[in-house]
């Protein structure tokens, strides 16, 4: 399906700009889009797959991914029946998932890459995506987020009077796409048009352990090693329960702190927003804001209780990281040359125009329909539409926090697809487009349904 969207959009973007004269900015945009693949997306990417890649190889050889594997095993055993419950990818696919819904974008790409790698170790079909790797990329896609960040964000700059409050909204909205990417998945998959094809019969040998899948012999958890994570994970709940319920007792222990290390430095406070805003949301935001700092500190420590050479193990993990980088720059180019050729040609404005009518009938806010197409096609477009339709409504209007919460609520699946898949050389994609793009239907019509019933009073 990816073959005939990949081809539908550049034959509709060059002859969208041959009738509206837009040819040399289509030209244009084609050029633009190759040199933000490689120089704008990848290479940046290279650096953070690099550091978290590397983490999740201390995590690995300390045994942590399957800790938290094995503490979800029943519900992945059911999203992932062909993957072995103590399989490295159980682990990764969890991690990623937590990441998603704190929104740590930076943290949940690698960690999501490293799990598509572990799959393909166990993919007899080369090119071809598995049944769960279909199911991953749905769930990525649909991911329920707790903290659209990016959102609030763009509404707090705008000026809006409370940018949080489409949170709810968004996490209800999310709740709703991700249990339709579940079902559209497990459902299609079933069907013959998206059967998996025979596995080859290959007479030869198993191939040795990739590095990041070594037979490593672990010594008993110490004493030691126990304490150092009681230790770790008793610090993080008392910072968190500080920041989120008792943040006035935090800045003073703080600035104590502070004021042993050094005199000089100014007092530290929150935001004047921070004590008013709802307890719940001031959990999901300390979550967030010190997820990366434990995860980044806890898996290397716990690491070297487990006496394993960490900073050699992390560089072995993190070599993988610029050649992932690379690996996936031929998809990058390609999706986002199309990409941006269509939005370039004036492709949005035409879709929006085409089902404008359509919609009108159905009571769906015409002024959404650019937002709804650009969504799965562009992050960087969408953000600027959503933008734009604050600055033409209002921050405060009913209209603007439909936009934010379908904003928050759905993915950019065709980058998603792209990355993901270009890691492992995946051609066939099968039915993961499909329920990708049915979850983000389901997120959009449940964001204006959410926010009809929650905000039109």
């Amino acid at each position: 399906m990816l073959n005939w969207i990949w081809l539908g959009l550049v034959l509709a973007a060059v002859a969208i700009a041959g009738i509206t004269g837009q040819i040399p900015e289509t030209t244009k945009a084609a050029f633009d889009a190759c040199e933000n693949a490689v120089m704008k997306l990848a290479l940046p990417l290279a650096g953070i797959f690099t550091l978290w890649l590397g983490i999740m190889r201390l995590a690995e050889k300390a045994g942590l991914i399957n800790v938290i594997a094995v503490a979800l095993r029943p519900v992945m055993r059911w999203l992932f029946p062909d993957v072995p419950p103590t399989h490295p990818a159980m682990g990764a696919m969890v991690m990623n998932m937590a990441a998603n819904m704190l929104g740590l974008g930076n943290a949940a790409t690698p960690l999501g890459l490293r799990a598509m790698q572990h799959l393909e170790r166990l993919n007899p079909r080369p090119g071809t995506a598995t049944n769960a790797m279909c199911t991953f990329l749905a769930i990525n896609t649909s991911s329920i987020q707790l903290i659209p960040a990016t959102t609030v964000a763009i509404l707090a700059a705008k000026g809006a009077t409370d940018p949080t409050s489409i949170i709810g909204a968004a996490f209800m909205a999310t709740v709703c796409s991700t249990a339709v990417g579940i079902f559209s998945v497990k459902t299609l998959e079933k069907l013959p048009a998206f059967a998996l094809p025979p596995a080859p019969v290959v007479d030869r040998e198993e191939p040795a352990d990739s590095p990041a899948e070594e037979n490593v012999i672990l010594s008993p958890v110490s004493t030691f090693a126990r304490i150092v994570l009681f230790i770790a994970l008793a610090a993080f709940a008392t910072v968190f329960a500080l920041m989120a319920y008792f943040p006035s007792t935090f800045e003073s222990v703080a600035n104590f702190v502070r004021g042993l290390l050094a005199t000089n430095l100014p007092p530290f406070g929150f935001a004047p927003e921070w004590a008013g805003k709802h307890w719940l949301a001031r959990s999901v935001e300390t979550i967030s804001l010190l997820a990366i700092p434990f995860i980044v500190t806890m898996f290397p420590l716990y690491a070297a209780a487990r006496r394993i050479p960490v900073y050699e193990e992390f560089i072995e993990g993190a070599k993988e990281g610029f050649q992932t980088a690379i690996r996936i720059i031929p998809y990058l180019v390609a999706i986002l040359v199309a990409v941006g050729m269509f939005r370039a040609a004036g492709g949005i404005n035409l879709l929006s125009t085409i089902f404008g009518k359509i919609f009108s009938y159905l009571h769906f806010p015409v002024e959404l329909l650019p937002l709804v197409f650009m969504r799965p096609l562009s992050g960087s477009g969408s953000n600027a539409i959503f933008a734009d339709l604050v600055t033409a409504h209002g921050p405060d209007a009913l209209i603007t926090k439909m936009g934010a919460t379908i904003l928050g609520s759905t993915e950019t699946t065709f980058y998603v697809l792209a990355v993901y898949f270009g890691s492992v050389a995946i051609r066939r994609t099968r039915h993961a487009v499909a329920a990708g793009l049915l979850a983000d239907l389901a997120g959009v019509i449940a964001s204006i349904a959410i926010c009809n019933f929650l905000f039109n009073r």
